[in-house]
């Protein structure tokens, strides 16, 4: 499933409605912390992987990875980077893979960046639901009409197969299957 909104409280409320206790869920957009501490509650014996590359965020998370007994990695990185997302896929990997993949990347402001970033994170990732927030995505969905009928029953494009996985990480997969 995937979710695209705008207001806060509907974003922190769709997060507890599909976040299980063990899931591993990849936070794009943390920048303090707020919603990360709602899905530390809601992912107890979960991982989570926060990314954000305010300057505000480093200290934010030291606390609140001190106060929280959920392992919260928190990486201060630029997440349009490929070389973050293939730190980030080797890491989840290894947990088994992604559950949840959360995007808050500014709320209203550039959905051009905000759907690419959605679609290579997406798509190489592969999570169970997908949480977007971003008011000029949702208004545009709200907005557009279409005839035909593509439709997505997990939380990323799965009628696009491969296609947003960047070709250095294609590459890994020929020398490991689990990427």
């Amino acid at each position: 499933m995937i979710s695209v909104v705008y207001d806060i409280k509907v974003y922190r409320q769709v997060l507890k409605d599909i976040i299980k206790e063990d899931d591993v869920v990849v936070e794009l957009g943390c920048h303090v912390g707020n919603s990360t501490r709602i899905i530390a509650q809601m992912a107890p014996k979960g991982r989570i992987i926060a990314l954000d590359k305010s300057p505000e965020s480093p200290e934010k998370f030291e606390k609140i990875i001190a106060e929280e007994e959920t392992p919260i990695e928190f990486l201060n990185c630029d997440v349009r980077l490929h070389e973050t997302l293939e730190e980030v896929a080797r890491k989840v990997d290894e947990m088994g893979g992604c559950d949840v993949l959360s995007v808050d990347l500014g709320g209203g402001y550039h959905p051009d960046t905000t759907f690419k970033v959605f679609f290579i994170w997406s798509s190489t990732l592969k999570p169970r639901n997908t949480i977007i927030r971003n008011r000029g995505l949702l208004d545009f969905i709200h907005s557009s009409s279409s005839s035909e009928v593509i439709r997505s029953e997990n939380g990323w494009l799965e009628s696009c197969g491969d296609d947003g996985i960047p070709p250095r990480l294609k590459e890994l997969k020929l020398w490991s299957p689990k990427l």
